[in-house]
């Protein structure tokens, strides 16, 4: 009887044994082969700390599409995909209207005179990790979110956030909504006064995304919200959420390889060696669980991919739609336009203008395919609503279902050859974007460090929205509510 009750209580205590702060770590658009590519330049206490201490999933995929930085960041974060926490791209229709994910017209800028701050979560469906955290803790867990982009700050930390900070780069100084606070803190007001002196900064101007600067700020604000919130000192779990930007703006412009690329990620290595000591002060290393993950990745440039014989090249959606709207109105008798818009390789139609000619949707939704199968460097064209009866792979398929919300995520899918891309403002020539279900966007790294972690790696199979499952599972907590992930059971046994 005395053992039995013995035993009960070593296992509740271990039940209620939490860490003390939870940090997550998203790297925008980085590819999982930079960890090898990168592994021999790293820093020992930096990135390579986590590689060699940590555990590493070696083949997490992200089983969605389109594979873009708001939904990255939200899945990993709500441990489900777009069909369910709704963020079904960086701006994506609802109601006919186009939105940005974050915007939001109702709320003010806190911190400048600019409106980089009327943002908040309220387009995102599911809780979130820290929501999660917030609940089980009665609202006494502080989570926090940090990045340069606005979308990277919030999504991560949720709809019950305390706080979300992200780079106004007009007026080049760290911002939050009114959706969190009134005023800045002391330590944000205190990072912003430094970004004033920094003649670098100046220097710069508004192109800040694109150099390694806009990480060290980015540490900086980490470290300061750190310690100005006293995370991991509060008696209770605490959540900080950090997403580090530059790396994207750097390969959209400049791609997978060169001496931009290579430094922004010796930069970043600086960056996390700097980030991890703060931690390590304020807690001990032994007393917090970190995550690190990419949103995406990305794919070479096309012209480098075309001048090593690997094939590749650009898709210039615009070049077809013109034509397509021809077809249809050649074919149904179309007098006015019937595509809204094209985004992530989805065609969003115009449904009060089909209404209004009296066409049948389904008519212009088949003519559509029709034509863009036909397109070059076009694999195939699918009504989203057909999905389940297409003849996609099985493994696209469930990424296309998985990514598709009947209101949000448009009406006809693209999947296009290997390596072909949409191009637009957001990617120079020699330049790169992502986007697709293929490995290059869809294989992230996923790393994990700190309490209760035990060095390792798994060449499993598992998913950008099993993250939440798991850290929630470790922390004993429930999922986030919206979960469609499953815990990885070599971290939670």
């Amino acid at each position: 009887m005395l053992l039995g009750m013995s035993l009960s209580a070593m296992a509740q205590t271990k039940f209620d044994e939490r860490p003390k702060l939870v940090v997550g770590i998203v790297v925008d658009q980085m590819r999982w082969d930079y960890l090898s590519r990168y592994y021999g330049q790293f820093q020992p206490d930096g990135l390579k700390r986590l590689i060699n201490e940590g555990y590493s999933c070696n083949n997490c995929l992200i089983n969605y599409v389109p594979t873009v930085t708001a939904i990255g960041h939200t899945s990993a974060y709500t441990g489900t995909t777009p069909a369910y926490h709704g963020i079904c791209g960086n701006t994506f229709y609802l109601d006919g209207k186009r939105v940005g994910c974050v915007a939001d017209s109702t709320m003010q800028t806190i911190g400048s005179n600019t409106t980089k701050g009327k943002s908040s979560p309220h387009n995102l469906l599911a809780t979130t990790i820290g929501d999660q955290l917030r609940l089980h803790t009665d609202f006494k867990a502080k989570v926090i979110g940090i990045s340069f982009k606005d979308r990277a700050a919030i999504l991560p930390a949720g709809r019950s956030a305390n706080a979300a900070y992200w780079m106004d780069n007009k007026a080049l100084c760290f911002v939050s909504s009114s959706y969190y606070m009134q005023e800045l803190p002391d330590y944000a007001k205190k990072v912003n006064a430094q970004m004033a002196n920094n003649k670098e900064l100046k220097t710069v101007g508004q192109d800040i995304s694109l150099y390694p600067l806009c990480g060290h700020l980015i540490t900086d604000m980490a470290i300061a919200a750190l310690k100005g919130e006293n995370l991991g000192r509060n008696g209770t779990t605490d959540m900080l959420c950090v997403s580090y930007s530059q790396t994207d703006a750097i390969g959209h412009k400049w791609a997978t390889r060169g001496e931009h690329t290579d430094e922004a990620y010796m930069e970043l290595d600086k960056d996390i060696k700097r980030l991890l000591a703060a931690l390590d002060a304020q807690v001990g290393h032994e007393n917090y669980l970190l995550f690190l993950t990419a949103d995406h990745g990305g794919a070479h440039n096309w012209k480098f991919m075309e001048d090593h014989k690997l094939g590749g090249g650009k898709w210039l959606y615009s070049d077809f739609i013109k034509q397509a709207e021809a077809h249809v109105a050649k074919t149904l008798g179309a007098k006015k336009n019937v595509i809204e818009d094209m985004l992530d390789f989805r065609l969003f139609l115009n449904h009060q203008s089909i209404a209004e000619q009296n066409l049948k949707l389904d008519e212009v939704k088949q003519c559509l395919v029709e034509f863009f199968s036909t397109v070059p460097n076009v694999i195939q064209a699918v009504d989203y609503q057909k999905l389940r009866t297409s003849s996609l792979p099985e493994r696209i398929m469930n990424m296309a279902l998985m990514g598709y919300h009947p209101r949000r995520s448009g009406d006809i899918l693209i999947i296009a050859e290997p390596n072909y891309y949409e191009y637009g403002d957001w990617s120079s020539p020699v330049g790169t974007t992502h986007g697709s279900w293929n490995p290059y966007d869809a294989h992230i790294p996923l790393l994990f460090y700190g309490w209760h972690i035990s060095q390792g790696a798994t060449s499993r199979e598992v998913h950008i929205n099993d993250i939440a499952p798991t850290i929630c599972q470790m922390l004993h907590i429930q999922q986030p509510n919206a979960c469609s992930g499953e815990a990885i059971l070599e971290l939670t046994k």
